[in-house]
């Protein structure tokens, strides 16, 4: 029962920290300034991967994720209510694939292992998220030098990808495993699991 109840603890705080950083997803994107690019979404991609169980890597994280988007999309973009934008399923499709870097590379948490995976979701975001905007807007010709010029464009947004991924990450990889070194009972499995 203890352990059930430190498991239900634990959970509940990884998912505390996931939808904290969602929160402020929605405040940072108001206003259309630079902190806008600067985004937590790789950090909670990675952070569910690496720490929640089962369906839960993905739900959270993705739950999070979508519900973050209604009020930017209410508050900043579209002035409405929009459960989904155009193009949405290629962000979708790349904050899963940055989930599974966090289950596989994120196995063992360390500086090292965060610092490659933070590198390898952001190239995921750029290729994937790029590919969606080459292919799905005529912002950019049908070409293989159109999709280079569209991720050309994109640098200086993946660049506050990786820094918004780094710092969010920092600190969320960090006070967890600082709190697992002062209260033991946050370590371990949790049991809201599939």
């Amino acid at each position: 029962m203890i352990q059930q109840e430190n498991n239900t603890h634990r959970f509940l705080l990884l998912v505390g920290f996931i939808l904290l950083v969602g929160i402020s997803r929605v405040f940072i994107s108001v206003g259309h300034t630079p902190l806008s690019n600067f985004t937590p979404i790789g950090a909670m991609a990675l952070y569910g991967g690496a720490y929640l169980k089962g369906y839960n890597k993905f739900l959270f994280p993705l739950l999070t994720l979508w519900i973050s988007d209604l009020f930017i999309n209410r508050f900043v973009y579209y002035n409405e209510w929009t459960l989904f934008y155009d193009g949405f399923f290629w962000t979708y499709g790349a904050f899963a694939l940055m989930v599974l870097i966090g289950v596989y590379l994120m196995k063992k948490v360390t500086v090292k292992n965060f610092i490659v995976s933070s590198l390898v979701i952001v190239f995921i975001h750029w290729i994937v998220t790029d590919f969606g905007v080459w292919a799905g807007t005529s912002m950019y010709p049908k070409t293989i030098q159109g999709f280079w010029m569209c991720l050309v464009a994109a640098i200086p947004f993946e660049r506050n990808f990786l820094a918004g991924t780094v710092l969010y990450g920092s600190v969320m990889f960090g006070a967890l495993e600082w709190l697992q070194t002062r209260f033991t009972s946050l370590k371990g499995q949790e049991v809201l699991t599939n």
